[in-house]
């Protein structure tokens, strides 16, 4: 065992036990064991696809984690490695003829590499910082995001793209500068609130706010909330919410997201409504699986059941529920790009494209391999930005072959990086979500 020594203000890595997670876990082994290494999943997966390397194949991470769990390899730095330069994107789930849940693997063989890995105390105290000190407190994000509200609003982050400073800074800074998301719109509140249904009230539902989602996509919040409204919804939005955990759970801080779990739980756990509804595909998947996050903890497993059985995604319970067919015609070419967590992790596909064509005069019109990564999947277009560059380079020639005038998902850090793309690559097309054209075609925005 590798013991972690720093005067940094961090938990100490869990490395006392003998046992590795995703052995000591039955679930997580059986998926390991389940593995026939047949070779289906090796064409879904980005990684393997860029590199062409066994060990950035989802069979071959699996091999790996094997071999560790059994004594024959180490859980060290090139362990680590392989397993961070996995997307997550769960292309391989929808492919694999057993339907292993290879998502919830590599997250517990991450946390494990974390946990065991002699880690630089520089990112020691990032993530400390990250998925410790801001993610899990709304208010110091929205500090956080005041500032760069400001500096985006000022003028000076336009300043700083014209004249070149970008090119002083290390490339990586340089590079990262136009995937910042847009926080000059109106915020969506973050306190208490509830907003009657229109019409004949059909249900009572929550909306999970999210973290970034409030500041950087207030507007669709808000949009989402007219939509429910339209639809007779009465919508509650508690306080006391936090960020969703998934960005802590990928990079293999899963005890900081089961923390931002338990105060989810809490925070809804009171409400009687019929749905928790979710507009962002990454935390959709992680509220959903609150259960295997709270696997181990007898107290927490029942509640985070009963949480997670509520949650459903916008277009999953709108299409449920018997959506309200919208008036207003949109005369639009549109296509629409399957967020990986939403077509893999939560298996809706036919939803958000049968609310589309819901839309009078709309035409959708499908691009190839419309549920392949684009390179967003958390942060990893900033910890891995030449590989997302990569990813997205097909995402964006899939796109520009539908010659659309919008581009539509379901997920706030995909609607990023194909805002990006559209820049880089030359392309007109707006960018939106789901929820937003809705609300055009109700009338509302």
């Amino acid at each position: 065992m590798i013991e972690m020594r720093s005067s940094l203000p961090l938990e100490a890595p869990s490395v006392a036990r003998t046992e590795l997670l995703f052995r000591s876990n039955a679930a997580l082994w059986e998926t390991i064991e389940g593995c026939t290494h047949c070779g289906m999943c090796l064409n879904q997966c980005p990684t393997y696809r860029l590199l062409g390397d066994e060990r950035e194949s989802p069979r071959g991470r699996i091999y790996l984690m094997k071999s560790a769990a059994e004594g024959r390899a180490e859980v060290d730095a090139d362990f680590y490695e392989h397993m961070t330069v996995c997307l997550a994107c769960r292309a391989c789930e929808t492919a694999c003829p057993a339907t292993l849940g290879f998502g919830r693997l590599v997250e517990a063989a991450r946390a494990e590499a974390v946990a065991r890995v002699p880690l630089s105390r520089r990112e020691r105290l990032g993530r400390w910082l990250v998925f410790r000190q801001l993610f899990p407190h709304p208010a110091r994000l929205r500090a956080l995001a005041a500032v760069l509200r400001l500096y985006q609003a000022s003028g000076l982050r336009a300043l700083v793209q014209r004249t070149g400073l970008l090119r002083l800074l290390p490339a990586r800074v340089g590079a990262l500068d136009p995937l910042q998301p847009d926080l000059t719109g109106r915020w969506f509140p973050a306190d208490d609130r509830v907003f009657p249904a229109q019409g004949e009230r059909r249900a009572r539902v929550a909306l999970f706010n999210g973290c970034i989602q409030p500041l950087a996509f207030g507007a669709t919040n808000a949009a989402t909330v007219r939509v429910l409204q339209a639809n007779g919804c009465e919508v509650v939005v508690p306080r006391g919410q936090v960020c969703c955990g998934a960005l802590a759970i990928h990079a293999g801080e899963q005890a900081a997201g089961a923390e931002q779990a338990k105060r989810n739980i809490e925070a809804f756990e009171r409400l009687e409504v019929d749905a928790i509804i979710v507009n962002a595909a990454g935390c959709g998947v992680a509220l959903k699986e609150y259960p295997e996050l709270c696997h181990d903890d007898p107290a927490w497993r029942p509640r985070a059941g009963q949480f997670s059985a509520r949650v459903q995604d916008i277009s999953e319970w709108l299409v449920a529920l018997g959506p309200r067919l919208p008036q207003r015609p949109l005369r639009l070419r549109v296509t629409y790009q399957d967020p990986c967590h939403l077509a893999h992790g939560q298996r809706v596909r036919s939803q958000p494209r049968e609310l589309l064509r819901s839309i009078p005069e709309l035409e959708l019109v499908e691009m190839r391999a419309s549920d392949r990564c684009c390179g967003s999947a958390g942060i990893y277009n900033i910890a891995r930005h030449d590989l997302s560059m990569q990813v997205l380079a097909e995402k964006m020639s899939n796109v520009a072959a539908t010659q659309p005038d919008v581009i539509v998902s379901a997920n706030p850090g995909c609607i990023i990086q194909l805002r990006f793309g559209c820049q880089q690559y030359g392309l007109t097309s707006e960018v939106v979500h789901l929820v937003d054209l809705l609300d055009r075609a109700y009338g509302n925005a």
